[in-house]
């Protein structure tokens, strides 16, 4: 017997259909904080904020490294459409902790030349991504 409580996630990036089945929930971060998704979520169009993308399956959870993009909510079907998603066994480790450093440093030195939004983003890609794989 199906699951009642079950709604169809798709995530669609530039290069593939990264994800597409039934869940019961999918969480996220979007500009305005986390937010967790259930089947008849009042509908709405958020923007992604870079993040751990937690997908709740029948069989259990899974989780990736979404970016940023644009989440169209309605009450039987989520797209996220993905600017990069990665899942962990796509994820290099050792490229994140390095990028991890990196965004670090910036944040750190504070020249005038330094992009603080962009070195901020640039560590939140890098933090969830090395959050995935461990």
């Amino acid at each position: 017997m199906a699951d009642n409580n079950l709604f169809t996630l798709k995530i669609i990036t530039p290069d593939r259909v990264f994800y597409e089945g039934p869940v019961s929930m999918v969480e996220f971060n979007t500009t305005e904080g986390e937010i967790g998704i259930y089947k008849k979520h009042v509908p709405m169009t958020v923007i992604v904020n870079p993040g751990i993308l937690t997908i709740t399956e029948e069989e259990g959870t899974k989780e990736a490294a979404l970016h940023a993009g644009f989440a169209e909510i309605l009450q039987e079907e989520v797209v996220i459409l993905a600017e990069i998603i990665e899942w962990p066994e796509e994820i290099d480790l050792d490229r994140a902790q390095a990028a991890k450093e990196r965004a670090e440093e910036r944040l750190r030195s504070k020249t005038p030349e330094t992009d603080i939004l962009r070195a901020e983003t640039a560590l939140q890609r890098a933090l969830a991504r090395i959050h995935v794989i461990k």
